[in-house]
């Protein structure tokens, strides 16, 4: 009976210490992201990729942007790298900012003027897609993902 309960013991006690290794190495986990963006209509200005980690301020409030790179574009596509994000859902919002003004212009009646971009390239039809229309897992050591710019 002794013995048993011994077992259990060394059982329940390496399970534990399995869960918690597991958590504090996904905690310090630290991975790649890049953003291969292709379509660009020309290559003036420069590119803005901005990166969500959540739902608040997606895609467009740039207080609400957990990391940002602007790029010069030198062709019709183009790679941007994030270099130690953790682990997680992200979602991420591309503009052609061709004035370098570091947003999406909009015309009169609120359409884009300039490229633009999500992550999964959702459709987008009357309004920007939702954080969770957009969101991917960053779970590896180099994470890659493409984006299409959409000119209206």
């Amino acid at each position: 009976m002794m013995i048993k309960k011994l077992g259990l013991s060394a059982l329940l006690l390496a399970v534990i210490g399995n869960f918690t290794w597991t958590s504090s190495a996904r905690a310090s986990f630290q991975g790649n992201l890049t953003v291969e963006i292709d379509g660009f209509r020309n290559t003036e200005g420069q590119v803005c990729v901005s990166i969500f980690a959540s739902s608040q301020g997606f895609p467009s409030n740039s207080d609400r942007v957990f990391k940002r790179q602007c790029a010069q574009i030198a062709d019709t596509s183009l790679k941007v790298t994030f270099d130690n994000l953790q682990a997680g859902s992200y979602a991420v919002a591309v503009i052609h900012d061709q004035n370098k003004d570091q947003i999406l212009n909009r015309n009169n009646l609120g359409m884009p003027i300039e490229g633009f971009g999500f992550s999964r390239n959702p459709e987008v039809r009357t309004s920007p897609p939702k954080f969770r229309e957009a969101a991917f897992l960053l779970a590896g050591p180099n994470t890659v993902i493409q984006i299409q710019l959409k000119y209206l």
